[in-house]
């Protein structure tokens, strides 16, 4: 049986105690979410990460280590999702540039106010990356390598 998950990057961005989450609109609903997204055949994860977050925040993205890979089973429907997370830091702010759809907003939230938003977060991943990082998680970004043809 072939398991063919969902590609993701996702990026834990973390200032003066609060958290960048944007907000978006999935079907009738609206849902948080570290900015995050699918790879694009031939991007590199790092590529990857950069991109959603410059796309969803308008931030430019830095990534600096990897905190956990995580897999998640939707139970509506059985889709799988391969979820790298990151942290890093961001500069370079465009407070112009539209953001991508489905984003509608981007907020601040401490730990506690993600919490207690904990039935309108996108997956579960969203908290089970946050607690890694503030438990200190980190992985050097060699770990996820992109590897060439010779």
């Amino acid at each position: 049986m072939n398991w063919t998950p969902d590609l993701t990057v996702a990026a834990i961005i973390e200032h003066e105690q609060g958290f960048l989450l944007v907000e978006e609109r999935i079907g009738e609903s609206l849902v948080f979410n570290q900015p995050a997204g699918h790879v694009e055949r031939g991007e590199s994860l790092l590529a990857a990460v950069a991109r959603e977050v410059r796309e969803e925040t308008a931030w430019r993205f830095i990534p600096e280590a990897l905190v956990g890979i995580y897999t998640w089973r939707n139970p509506r429907n059985g889709h799988s999702t391969l979820r790298f997370a990151f942290t890093g830091s961001i500069d370079d702010y465009h407070a112009d540039q539209p953001l991508d759809p489905p984003v509608v907003a981007t907020h601040w939230l401490t730990r506690l106010q993600i919490e207690q938003r904990a039935a309108q977060l996108r997956t579960p991943m969203v908290l089970s990356c946050i607690s890694d990082y503030l438990a200190g998680q980190r992985f050097a970004l060699s770990v996820v390598a992109a590897v060439a043809e010779p």
